[in-house]
């Protein structure tokens, strides 16, 4: 089976991490976020990805020299302007010579980490006979997002954007995750932006061709600032497909410092008395004798006795000693 994967994002909601690091190749517990997904796609029957990208692939391809990430064989689609999600579904599925399969296909949004058994969500697809399939998951607050409502079999009646109390009873919300049929790809020219969710969905809807396949399991939008450490932190607490290594091998942790919840990279150091809780250290990055780093991301370099709460510290960042940071991004990349 084929998937177009949408990592085409410029990761502006978690500068100053991507400024050095594309957001699919950002580490989740010590593996890219891309690859994690990638072992989820294999797991449910997916052989190729075309990866559909708004820039230069090259830090990909420095990623993934022999073009396999986690068994699934890589080719790439790159767009000379933005096509928006449906634009670029269409585009990438046709660089890679989907439509011309016949075949039921997979998107992917990049940003996503989940449990969600994909070869499941294939079956009820087909199980449907309709030309599209998403993946809905539940949330606690659903007047943050646009949620879905669907009959007793599954097919989608309507989407609510953001809804006022007593305008839904669903709480399912989309979930990142696709099944198309080739056919669908007429709806999806791929040579103009078009919105996946403003357009070709509610078109779907109306010739009742959509339908939801809603889940409980394990889901996190890790694109974003509040999410992306947590991301981390509860693949540390979990049980999960996914394979976890919390600290590298290869980094230096002085006898005295304490690391509680918490991911470290390969190359890092943390020094003498240092704490660091519920964060993620990326590669190379260090924290100087008694500092202490709680809930935060850190590519570059905390000063000692600093303390950092929230925050996210880009490779070129660099934490004063003694200094007091919350809920701050080092450089400021806004």
């Amino acid at each position: 089976m084929h998937a177009v994967v949408l990592v085409g994002g410029f990761g502006t909601r978690l500068r100053p991490l991507t400024l050095s690091t594309p957001k699919p190749l950002l580490p989740i517990a010590n593996r890219p976020l891309l690859e994690r997904l990638m072992a989820s796609l294999a797991r449910g029957g997916v052989t190729h990805a075309v990866l559909s990208l708004g820039f230069k692939p090259e830090p990909f391809l420095n990623a993934f020299p022999s073009n396999v990430c986690a068994g699934v064989k890589l080719t790439y689609a790159v767009e000379d302007r933005p096509l928006d999600t449906a634009g670029a579904i269409g585009f990438a599925a046709r660089q890679a010579d989907i439509h011309k399969r016949g075949e039921t296909f997979l998107v992917a949004n990049g940003d996503v980490l989940t449990d969600l058994d994909i070869a499941d969500l294939i079956s009820f697809h087909k199980s449907t006979q309709a030309q599209a399939t998403i993946h809905l998951t539940p949330v606690e607050d659903p007047s943050q997002y646009g949620v879905v409502e669907t009959d007793s079999q599954g097919r989608v009646l309507r989407f609510v954007e953001k809804p006022s109390p007593g305008q839904t009873t669903s709480r399912n919300v989309n979930g990142g995750t696709y099944v198309f049929e080739v056919s669908a790809l007429d709806r999806m020219p791929g040579v103009a932006p078009l919105s996946i969710e403003r357009e070709t969905f509610p078109e779907l809807v109306r010739d009742r061709q959509l339908f939801g396949y809603a889940t409980n399991d394990y889901w996190i939008d890790a694109g974003r600032a509040d999410s992306y450490v947590r991301a981390n932190i509860d693949l540390l607490q979990r049980k999960s497909i996914h394979a976890v290594e919390a600290i590298s091998s290869e980094s230096f942790i002085a006898k005295s410092a304490t690391v509680t919840k918490s991911v470290v990279g390969r190359g890092c150091k943390i020094g003498e008395n240092a704490q660091v809780v519920g964060s993620v250290l990326l590669d190379g990055a260090t924290v100087e004798d008694n500092s202490a780093v709680v809930d935060s991301a850190v590519m570059g370099h905390v000063g000692s006795f600093a303390q950092v709460s929230g925050c996210l510290i880009g490779v070129d960042g660099e934490v004063r000693s003694g200094a007091v940071l919350r809920d701050a991004k080092v450089p400021d990349a806004s």
